[in-house]
């Protein structure tokens, strides 16, 4: 083997069913049900609820979903995509006037639709067997008993204090005396816990045509947003057919649009140039080329070089050629500074495959923690942040951080996976992707690697493990290396592989996350 980190835990192997998750009530939450004979897209929305739940700071029923699904029988796969639209009202000169010229990153003015719970109910109505109230029962329960505050989100949880103490009603609902949950506090949410019977109940309609919008739009405009009960209603989960690339003869499959799993095909197509396998892992010569070519895809992939470029174009083989000779393998090359969030609390993300082999890869998120800082009262419920960043304009959905992902092996499915972490997304996936294609990886040790984090011009930094002779390397290529980079900012991954020989379903979950790998 050519790398020399240290993997800390062991693959998760079983035969039956699997769930990998960043927290593990949420992961146990979905192993039950499969083993109780739900299917992998019961599984998936029962965890999804649970950690609505037990992990606020980064998703919710008031953020967005996508999903990448594959169906074992037939080797279909499907992309949904349940991410809500910028208010109708959101015109750039509104939002300018509302904000005196600052655009906002945070606030009422950054709320868009929120299009989860939508996505939760497509998933089941087209691929489930159990009702949207039986997927939900598991989250009203910890909403109602509470949980107990776990390590990595707990820390999360208190960073951002400052912004829940901003907010009267969000204070009363995320914090505890004026502070944030201490870790192992056992936290309820009895707000939350109502709201979700409301919807175990009525439906998606509570929400999106009932009492529970009409609460929300308004609660929104009173604090000076644009949000309305006609945005809400005219929200609509969407089927698409995913993209691909095909990488070291493994097909990578992503959600569409002009985002960010776009960006992580176009890299992995320009590092699919570069002999990487005989490159030795963790040294600057593959670690150069990976940087690069991440650069020249986000580049491409800027949310203000407009809202609707061609994907086909930009994997193109001849297109790729051309932007892979802009590499230049003696030194580094400036670039723009991202438009996008290197916040890893953005999203949760979570994996499962069931005995069947049916599949689904899922990240729901706020976009910023705790998102737009907002909580409908009596609700529970957080609302997102998307538009501060993202926006394409009125009335269309924001540009997409979200992005999960499938691997297959012809028609037959390899691995599901995905990263949370706003910009880290396609970065920390295409590293991981690297480790088990280029450098043959087990799933756990590819999300233990160390990774690195772009983050503008040619500023690097480095998690712990990379090793001084890299450094120097890089340095003289250009670089400005920061090492020890703060592990919530590099994302959390989750993979479950199948083993096509023997059928074992083998687990990893991201040790900078909370949770696990389970299976049966």
């Amino acid at each position: 083997m050519a790398y020399t980190f240290p993997s800390h835990r062991s693959v998760t192997m079983a035969l039956d069913g699997m769930v990998a998750t960043s927290q593990p009530l949420a992961a146990e939450a979905g192993l039950r049900v499969l083993q109780e004979g739900g299917n992998a897209i019961d599984a998936a929305v029962t965890a999804a609820a649970v950690l609505a739940v037990v992990e606020p700071l980064s998703n919710g029923l008031g953020g967005d979903v996508m999903a990448l699904l594959y169906w074992g029988a037939t080797g279909e796969v499907r992309a949904l995509d349940a991410t809500g639209c910028t208010p109708r009202a959101a015109t750039p000169a509104r939002i300018s006037e509302l904000s005196k010229g600052r655009p906002p990153a945070t606030g009422p003015l950054t709320v868009t639709v929120p299009g989860a719970l939508h996505g939760w109910a497509a998933l089941l109505q087209a691929y489930g067997t159990l009702t949207l109230e039986q997927a939900l029962a598991p989250a009203i329960h910890y909403a109602e008993r509470g949980f107990p505050v776990s390590e990595a989100a707990g820390r999360q949880w208190a960073q951002a204090s400052g912004k829940l103490r901003a907010h009267p009603q969000t204070a009363a609902t995320y914090l505890a005396a004026g502070k944030a949950p201490r870790i192992g506090q056992v936290f309820a949410q009895p707000d939350l816990a109502r709201t979700l019977r409301e919807i175990a109940a009525g439906g998606p309609d509570v929400l999106y045509r009932g009492p529970l919008g009409e609460r929300m739009a308004a609660y929104v405009q009173e604090q000076g947003g644009l949000l309305t009960v006609e945005d809400l209603a005219a929200d609509e989960s969407a089927w698409l057919a995913p993209i691909e690339l095909s990488y070291r003869g493994v097909r990578v499959l992503e959600c569409p649009s002009d985002g960010q799993g776009l960006v992580a095909l176009q890299t992995l197509g320009l590092l699919a140039g570069f002999d990487l396998p005989a490159m030795k892992w963790g040294f600057a010569e593959p670690l150069h080329r990976q940087i690069e070519a991440l650069k020249l895809a986000s580049a491409d992939a800027q949310p203000s070089n407009g809202s609707d470029a061609p994907t086909a174009g930009r994997l193109d083989p001849a297109y790729l050629a051309g932007r892979r000779a802009l590499i230049d393998p003696h030194g580094a090359t400036p670039a723009p500074a991202p438009e996008l969030s290197a916040s890893a609390a953005d999203a949760a993300c979570l994996t499962v495959v069931d005995r069947e082999h049916n599949a689904i890869s899922l990240l729901q998120g706020l976009y910023e923690p705790f998102g737009s800082g907002l909580v409908v009262p009596g609700a529970g419920i957080i609302l997102q942040s998307r538009r501060g960043a993202l926006s394409r304009g009125p009335g269309r959905r924001p540009y997409r951080t979200l992005c999960p992902a499938l691997l297959l092996e012809g028609p037959q499915l390899w691995a599901c996976l995905g990263l949370s972490g706003g910009l880290m997304q396609p970065q920390g996936q295409v590293q991981v992707i690297c480790n088990l294609l280029d450098w043959g990886m087990d799933v756990q040790q590819a999300l233990d690697a160390p990774r690195f984090r772009w983050t503008e011009g040619n500023t690097v930094a480095f998690e712990t493990g990379l090793s001084h002779m890299s450094r120097l390397a890089l340095e003289k290529l250009g670089y400005e290396v920061k090492t020890n980079a703060d592990p919530t900012t590099l994302g959390g991954g989750q993979i479950i592989r199948i083993d096509c020989e023997t059928g074992v379903l083998q687990g990893g979950s991201d040790p900078r996350k909370d949770g696990c790998a389970i299976g049966y």
